[in-house]
């Protein structure tokens, strides 16, 4: 046999890959402390926070509207299964985090969809989920967008804007797809 076929079989790792978006960010740089360049292994029983306390978050957020924890995500194994998820924390008193379309006020907590939308002040971050099979640590790949990610993934939109400009849903195209209706039906 040669080396090759006697090597272990090589194991996956789960990748959380987050893309990150503010509108200021030309100008503020407040994800200047964010790693973009490679992927960063979090060993499986570490909480990844972010926010703006260095001490304490793993991901920095350079912003004084950005709570000393904004939130956290724990990778764990489903029980009596073999797949992996992340649950996502609220670790804000102060803003709300909505995930899609659902609001977290402080410590509530929800599983992460393997993607999502993660929204709080004007900080807009994509968050998807690559299926890997270790247990020992997982990685993260960060991303920067250059436009918004709502906008990214609602256009082209066919939802009528209001008058007023301001839409009813922070999503306004998710899950939702054009209907055909007949001119003659009410």
């Amino acid at each position: 046999m040669t080396s090759f076929e006697e090597a272990g079989t090589e194991e996956t790792v789960t990748c959380l890959h987050l893309t990150f978006y503010h509108p200021c960010q030309q100008d503020k740089m407040m994800f200047r402390c964010l790693n973009f360049r490679k992927r960063e292994q979090v060993r499986a029983d570490e909480m990844a926070k972010f926010g703006r306390d260095s001490n304490v978050c793993r991901y920095n957020l350079m912003d004084t509207r950005v709570s000393r924890i904004q939130f956290s995500l724990q990778f764990y194994r489903k029980l009596n299964s073999s797949d992996f998820c992340f649950e996502i924390k609220n670790m804000s008193k102060k803003t709300k985090l909505i995930v899609d379309q659902t609001e977290l006020g402080y410590l509530n907590k929800i599983d992460l969809p393997w993607k999502c939308i993660i929204c709080f002040g004007d900080y807009q971050i994509l968050a998807e989920i690559q299926e890997g099979e270790s247990m020992d640590y997982f990685e993260t790949h960060l991303h920067l967008a250059e436009v918004p990610i709502l906008q990214e993934r609602c256009l082209p939109s066919l939802q009528p804007i209001p008058e007023n400009g301001i839409s009813s849903s922070w999503f306004p195209c998710q899950g939702k797809s054009p209907i055909e209706i007949d001119e003659n039906e009410s």
